[in-house]
Order: structure tokens, then sequence, then C-alpha cells
């Protein structure tokens, strides 16, 4: 037995279609309540979707050449920690009242202003989304007013340069002194 949950968005919003979503599933419906409780646990699903994405495409998790199985639960571990990351900070470019201190060290924050202090960058202010907007900057996004907000492939690309930047940043200081 299967049922068939249609939901709409309310309004039609202003830059896009608005969204109609119809999902057929076999578990039981018998409310209003109980659908909306399966489109929330169906919308989980999706984000669980991307994480995987960031694992296997980011990551390249698939392509280890890891022949035991402690070494290969390590580097899955690992990636994991990874791949959340990307995951959670692409999420929290979203939330423009998310915490500064929450996804980003000063040392990164420090690096990124003087990345960008040249180039243009959306005028948000020393918001957590600003950063993570230079982030993703760092990783091909555009940052045009119309785009959409960045995506996890941005975002790994970013942080990937970002990483190789503070690493790069703190062998000169070692080495050189400044």
């Amino acid at each position: 037995m299967l049922t068939v949950i249609f939901a709409r968005e309310r309004g039609v919003p202003k830059n896009r279609k608005r969204i109609d979503w119809k999902l057929i599933t076999n578990l039981q419906v018998r409310s209003p309540e109980e659908a909306i409780e399966k489109l929330n646990w169906y919308s989980c699903r999706w984000k669980i979707e991307i994480f995987h994405k960031v694992l296997k495409s980011g990551c390249k998790i698939e392509e280890s050449k890891m022949r035991s199985a402690p070494r290969l639960a390590k580097l899955i571990s690992v990636f994991c920690v990874l791949g959340w990351r990307v995951f959670w900070m692409t999420m929290l470019q979203r939330v423009p009242s998310a915490p500064i201190n929450s996804a980003l060290t000063d040392l990164e924050k420090l690096l990124l202003d003087k990345l960008h202090a040249k180039r243009s960058c959306p005028p948000r202010g020393g918001t957590l989304s600003h950063y993570l907007t230079k982030v993703a900057m760092l990783g091909g996004y555009l940052a045009r007013t119309s785009d959409s907000p960045p995506g996890v492939k941005v975002m790994w690309r970013g942080l990937l340069r970002l990483t190789d930047i503070e690493l790069g940043y703190l062998l000169g200081t070692k080495f050189v002194g400044n």
C-alpha cells in the first residue's frame, strides 16, 4: 500500500517557481500532521544525500587504496569529520544570525580578509555568512547578487584552497619570521 503526499509552497516566490512536491511513501499517513512529519523526514534524507556527495566527490572516499579494514575505518573517520565541516559550513552560510566564531578560526578570518581586501565581496559586514561567501569565492563562487547560495562543491574547493593558504602562511612565518 502506498500513500501520495502532495505539498505546495505557500505563495509564489519572486525569482523562481513555487515548489510542488509529490512524495510517494509506504508509510501510513492518517492526518495532516503525520503528512508534515513524513515530509520533514524526507527533507532530512536529502541532506544526508548531500553529505554523501561531499564524501564521494569532494573527499573521493571511493578512490581510496586502503587494503586493511582498520586503516579504511580510520580514513573514513577523518573524511567524515572533513565532510561534515564542508556540509555544515554550507548550511551555516544560509543562516544569517549564526555566530561568527562557530565555523572559522581567527587565523582563517584574518587570511580571508587579506585575500579579499581588494576584491569585491557582498557588503554584509563581518558576519559568518560574509566570511563563508569568501571561502566559497576561493572555490569559484562568483557571489553575484542574483546567484543562489553557494553549494557544497564550491565550499569544499574553497576550504581546500584556504587550508593550503593557511599552511603556507604558517610555514612562511616559521621559516621567514614575518
